[in-house]
């Protein structure tokens, strides 16, 4: 019987953040590609009048302040609003609708629409950081989860290129966080330490997926990553359950390795690499107390659609829509791959010496 090699043959992985399983067929990475390519990430040219830049009008009439920093504001096309009608009792339980209520925000990062984060100076990221965390503070008072997400690049539907972030606060837990809250509690109540804990203990032994490390921080390509360049970034010192329990050193650490990360991200295909990255913590509101939640560690995920190069891009359709997700590249590959990149100068810099 032929010996199984995991970067060889199919296997099925699990997700215990999300009960389910990926599909891992490391062996169609060899198969010619025929189908649909990106247009190479072009440097867009800086528009003056693009609305998310310091003093520019945007579409409601508000003009943006002068700001030198970081800047929020309330998405002008918001998916959640604060005051709606209490649906109407469902007349058959398979035809169910609950009141949800909320608010959404824009958060720029930067004046400068060229800039990215692995562009920025840590200190800047820092001050993105300490806005994620007034943020959390004042919607996690009145909200039950505050979701904070970044869509990177137009392959991600990204329509401004200026570098922002979304914030959306809601009165209800969404799928995902209800999934992880419900599999990290079983953990929990199971082996009496947090899921992620754990995991970021073994991989800390292990070693081959890990992308980057520091003080405070980890960057891995999860054991079950879907897609083909996945990482999380996971606390190795205390129990964070929520990004307002960082102290500072956490938190310039933290600033460091998602400059260093995705520094690595785009010198992996020499573009400014798209992704969709957002932060899971425990969930909020005014029921909530510190150390409320110790099932929960806090933890963000990137989720990068390019798989071959800057123009392959992976698609989450068919098989992974209808059965479950599927992966070529192995996460040891992937994590092998990105360890090494440079990290400490980004391609761009180098262009231009």
């Amino acid at each position: 019987m032929e010996e199984f090699q995991p970067t060889e043959h199919q296997h099925v992985r699990y997700n215990p953040l999300k009960d389910e399983w990926i599909l891992v067929s490391p062996h169609r990475c060899r198969r010619p590609w025929s189908g649909q390519t990106e247009q190479p990430p072009e440097e867009p040219p800086l528009d003056p009048n693009n609305p998310l830049r310091a003093g520019a009008v945007r579409s409601n009439g508000q003009r943006n302040p002068n700001y030198t920093s970081t800047y929020v504001f309330p998405n002008d096309f918001p998916a959640l609003l604060e005051k709606v009608p209490e649906p109407p009792q469902p007349e058959h339980p398979l035809f169910q609708a609950a009141q949800a209520k909320g608010t959404c925000r824009v958060m720029c990062f930067h004046p400068d629409s060229a800039m990215t984060i692995p562009l920025m100076s840590v200190d800047e990221i820092l001050s993105v950081i300490n806005e994620w965390i007034e943020q959390i503070k004042e919607l996690g008072r009145r909200y039950t989860w505050v979701q904070i997400f970044e869509n990177k690049g137009a392959v991600m539907g990204c329509s401004n290129p200026h570098p922002h972030c979304q914030i959306w606060a809601s009165s209800f837990l969404p799928n995902e966080p209800r999934v992880k809250d419900r599999c990290q509690k079983e953990y929990y109540n199971k082996h009496g330490k947090a899921l992620l804990v754990d995991y970021v203990e073994q991989e800390l032994k292990q070693k081959e997926r890990i992308v980057i490390q520091n003080s405070e921080w980890v960057a891995l390509v999860p054991y079950w990553a879907a897609w083909p360049y996945e990482t999380m970034v996971l606390p190795i010192n205390g129990s964070p359950q929520r990004m307002t329990d960082l102290n500072a050193e956490q938190k310039r650490a933290l600033a460091e390795i998602m400059k260093q990360l995705n520094t690595k991200y785009d010198n992996l295909f020499q573009c400014s690499f798209p992704y969709s990255m957002g932060w899971h913590g425990a969930p909020t509101g005014p029921s909530t107390t510190q150390g409320d939640s110790p099932h929960w560690l806090l933890h963000a995920l990137y989720l990068p659609p390019l798989l071959r190069s800057a123009t392959v891009k992976k698609f989450m359709v068919g098989y992974e829509m209808l059965a479950q997700p599927q992966r070529d590249l192995t996460p040891e590959q992937a994590a092998e791959k990105l360890r090494q990149c440079d990290h400490q100068e980004h391609y761009k810099n180098r262009k231009t010496k």
